[in-house]
């Protein structure tokens, strides 16, 4: 396992002016990374939603890059989407799974399968022809270059540490309305993409 933010750093390098869809609990790793986050499309609203939503700016945004950086238990709350990708195969996906085997924005509970469940597999057979795990990463780094180059949809399982949100950091955020995900953000967000 290794840190979310040091991979999302290489993430950073490779990203140009793609569109990052951070889901749940990458959000807050990426905003300490990103150097483009008017590219950026935080999407906290809906659990397990995350590649569905990534898949449609995918498919709206051809020209563009999509990264999405979804949780392991998200994922699994909507297994069904491998499958619509990998038959609708956007040459501009990139679905990178932040594998920490726990539910971490809301407390910390184990997911289903944790460590016995492979997501990339499940992607592979669901038809998405590149599919990458790493739990290093200095493996990671040597072969972002590879990943990036691959035409997608292409899934990355990325063993990372879990950055588990606690109750008191769930109230604070939703009681703060300058939140970068906030429905005047999101709202904000929508309205940037949809006049591209």
């Amino acid at each position: 396992m290794f840190d979310q933010i040091e991979m999302m750093k290489v993430v950073n390098k490779f990203r140009n002016d793609a569109i990052v869809v951070p889901v749940f609990r990458a959000d807050p790793a990426w905003v300490q990374v990103t150097d483009n986050s008017s590219h950026d499309f935080p999407f906290w609203s809906a659990m397990g939603k995350g590649s569905s939503v990534a898949l449609g700016l995918a498919l709206a945004q051809p020209d563009l890059k999509v990264i999405l950086f979804d949780g392991d238990g998200s994922l699994l709350m909507n297994l069904g989407s491998l499958v619509t990708i990998a038959n609708v195969a956007p040459k501009n996906f990139y679905h990178f799974v932040m594998d920490n085997a726990v539910y971490a924005t809301t407390g910390g509970q184990e997911i289903p399968g944790a460590g016995e469940a492979s997501l990339a597999g499940m992607a592979r057979s669901a038809g998405y022809p590149r599919t990458y795990e790493f739990d290093d990463l200095e493996e990671f780094t040597t072969q972002a270059a590879e990943v990036f180059g691959e035409p997608g949809p292409v899934l990355v399982n990325v063993k990372v540490h879990p950055s588990i949100r606690t109750h008191e950091e769930r109230v604070a955020q939703m009681a703060d309305p300058n939140r970068r995900t906030s429905p005047k953000a999101i709202k904000e967000l929508h309205e940037e993409f949809s006049s591209r």
